[in-house]
């Protein structure tokens, strides 16, 4: 079995009384959908209209046969598909044959996968010959270094031997049995959302991420009418379950994938197949805004959008619902567990105004200050939690796992958050995402938003710049609507009251944001294009 740190009996327990924990895998939904409605469609792909029991079919297929290869319940995989329906088929088979995926973002390269490799040492590589690693068997070779008996499979492959399709189709074996690892056992590995570094692994439950799963779909107002935009990478977390492809399975829905969140594409794909519901990043939302005021005619059947993954300036939440036609729904959460949404039925500031509150009466929160005393109300500090849903430990990690827990098993996420009277978050910023500019500390999503906030600013990233002098200061990068000078920003801040040294030292104008593989902005590439500008100056 794989290894993981379990929650404390007394609280896995009190979880399964309340009914959060039931004990199933994480596949049942999809296998329920296929006895009840299996003619319904579940996932919609270039063109491909698949049911639920084309899905489930698909999936028991290639459990059966990877059993059959030799791989062993609690053997591990290495997946990195595109927003492809093969990414659930895989997910879904793998989830009945009790092998546990690293499902790895298409954006990531040799770096990435081989540190991925080597923590997981998997049985199971699934790939696409698209990418640009896989489109020879050379990097394959180098990933067996660290799992010399891996089996390869390979979506786009012409031989027989190797075909993921191939492994996909075919009857489901008469005596195929399921064997899913328990369910309070590790189903697969999240991917932390840090910024440097390669990724920390997150073992996730099926218990627990099921309560997730289903939780959101209540929340979220899914049913089988829903149909559902996954236009971000499908294995992040957001696109999983909050409520995600998973949630909308559980719900009975359609999930419509796209490749990418360009709204030349998935403005189409809204007109053609309906879509009802879309789940994107801020700078997405930047882009579906734009196009959307020049025409959002075929925007008519979306009724609701949300926003996630990264903190939405409240000036940007403001425009949505007018210019895309539909609701706005806020998304704070994290791979590592906790899920906060604002409600469909909230009052209008509320939703524009914060993060949401979280999923279960049963996640604590705590906003912590710099003594590690808990907050009250309304100031600004450390956010910490537990819950159901919410790790106990990240994989093989125990030096970090010390510095992101404490004694009562209460997870530091690393955000700077208030919390309003009604329990609803707001996202101040990040602990690392803070300028020391001679011992003030500069929030930097803060000044973002404020940023946004004048009527010629497109997006803005601000970034701490190395002084002799203060420590650290700041430059703001600015995509701008029109022309636009570092002066008028400066009169825009001061005239919001700002203190003089919140204002940024530095302006950079540029044409696009560079954007981290789940488009999110990239600050370290803005931070490495300040050092070029300086060494090139030096």
């Amino acid at each position: 079995m794989v290894e993981f740190t379990p929650w404390p009996e007394a609280f896995a327990d009190r979880y399964r009384k309340l009914g959060y924990w039931i004990g199933k895998p994480l596949h049942h939904a999809v296998s329920r959908q296929a006895r009840q409605r299996p003619e319904a469609i579940a996932v919609i792909c270039d063109g491909r209209e698949i049911s639920y029991r084309e899905l489930d079919r698909a999936s028991s297929a290639l459990a059966a046969r990877l059993q059959a290869a030799g791989l062993r319940h609690g053997d591990t995989a290495l997946v990195q598909l595109p927003n492809v329906a093969e990414f659930y088929m895989v997910f879904l088979a793998l989830m009945k044959a009790g092998i546990v995926p690293l499902n790895a973002l298409f954006t990531h390269r040799r770096a990435e996968l081989s540190a991925y490799a080597e923590q997981i040492r998997p049985r199971l590589l699934v790939a696409s010959r698209s990418h640009e690693l896989f489109g020879d068997d050379r990097f394959a070779e180098e990933l067996r270094q660290n799992a010399p008996d891996m089996l390869a499979l390979f979506h786009g492959e012409d031989s027989t031997e190797r075909s993921l399709q191939h492994w996909l189709s075919g009857p489901v074996p008469q005596d195929f049995t399921e064997m899913p690892t328990p369910a309070d056992g590790v189903a697969f590995f999240q991917l932390s959302g840090g910024s440097t570094g390669t990724p920390k692994l997150i073992p996730r439950t099926h218990d627990d991420y099921d309560y997730s799963i289903r939780e959101s779909a209540v929340i979220c107002g899914l049913t089988p009418e829903t149909r559902y935009l996954c236009a971000m990478p499908a294995p992040h977390n957001y696109l999983m379950s909050s409520p995600g492809a998973l949630g909308v399975f559980h719900a009975g829905g359609t999930v419509v994938l796209a490749a990418n969140p360009d709204p030349a594409l998935c403005f189409d794909l809204v007109r053609h197949h309906r879509v009802t519901m879309a789940a994107l990043v801020p700078s997405a939302v930047l882009l579906w805004l734009e196009a959307a005021e020049r025409d959002n005619s075929a925007l008519t059947s979306l009724q609701l959008v949300q926003v996630g993954g990264a903190s939405f300036a409240e000036a940007t939440a403001r425009r949505l619902p007018e210019t895309l036609g539909c609701a706005l729904q806020q998304v704070f959460g994290m791979a590592e567990g906790l899920v906060n949404y604002t409600r469909l039925d909230d009052p209008a500031e509320r939703i524009l105004t914060t993060q949401g509150r979280p999923i279960s009466p049963d996640d604590e929160i705590r906003v912590v200050g710099p003594d590690g005393q808990d907050l009250p109300d309304g100031e600004a500090g450390l956010l910490a939690t537990r819950g159901p849903y919410t790790f106990r430990g990240y994989y093989r990690s125990p030096e970090h796992n010390v510095r992101s827990f404490d004694a009562d098993g209460f997870y530091f996420t690393g955000d700077i958050v208030e919390r309003t009277p009604e329990g609803y978050l707001r996202v101040v910023g990040r602990v690392k995402d803070q300028i020391n500019r001679g011992g003030e500390k500069i929030a930097a999503e803060e000044i973002e938003h404020l940023l946004q906030r004048h009527p010629a600013v497109h997006a803005a990233a601000l970034v701490a710049m190395g002084d002799a002098r203060l420590g650290e200061r700041s430059c703001a990068f600015i995509v701008p609507r029109e022309k636009l000078r570092a002066v008028e920003l400066r009169r825009h801040l001061m005239t919001l009251g700002i203190a003089e040294y919140k204002l940024p030292d530095r302006v950079r104008f540029i044409d696009q944001m560079p954007l981290t593989p789940v488009g999110k902005t990239d600050k370290v590439r803005l931070r490495d294009m300040l050092l070029q500008e300086d060494a090139a100056c030096a």
